[in-house]
């Protein structure tokens, strides 16, 4: 069955082209439709570098340049997937997504946890409470020399989220 032929005309920023719209195309149309582009020229756009910060430190690698009115909702969207895909750490992770120095996005991967009290029976809690003590202060050694490796895995599973 031919449906026929569709020519659509309108400009639409290249980035937009590039990242999204080919591959929106394609799904929509069982991967029938194809598109022919042109640039058209520049003109002036009120865009910002979106960081992603974690534990402290800016990424470079996960660094965007985008539209400022889309900068909230995808600096959200990147600190969400971020925090499902990271694996946990021994100390807490702040994840943010930052805007010419301003926090727009904040989440904290909890840290990984192990059960120092879990071999002990009843008795004094004192003994409990001191165990307790020695994690936490490892805990802040941790966080204070700490820092957070990014596998390769990361940042391919966060291009297929996108």
């Amino acid at each position: 069955m031919y449906a026929g032929n569709l020519l659509i005309s309108g400009k639409m920023p290249f980035a937009e082209i590039i990242t999204d719209f080919a591959d929106r195309l394609k799904s929509a149309t069982s991967g029938w439709g194809s598109f022919n582009y042109e640039v058209f020229g520049f003109e002036k756009a009120d865009l910002v570098r979106l960081d992603i910060v974690v534990a402290g430190e800016i990424v470079p690698e996960l660094a965007v340049v985008l539209p400022r009115e889309n900068a909230y909702r995808e600096g959200h969207d990147v600190i969400l997937k971020l925090k499902d895909i990271l694996p946990k750490e021994q100390f807490a992770v702040s994840l943010q997504a930052a805007v010419s120095g301003n926090i727009i996005a904040r989440e904290t991967i909890s840290a990984m946890r192990k059960d120092v009290t879990g071999y002990l029976y009843g008795g004094d809690y004192t003994r409990k409470r001191k165990l307790l003590e020695k994690q936490k202060r490892g805990k802040k050694r941790l966080r204070a020399r700490g820092t957070v490796d990014i596998p390769a895995k990361v940042f391919l599973d966060l291009l297929k989220r996108t």
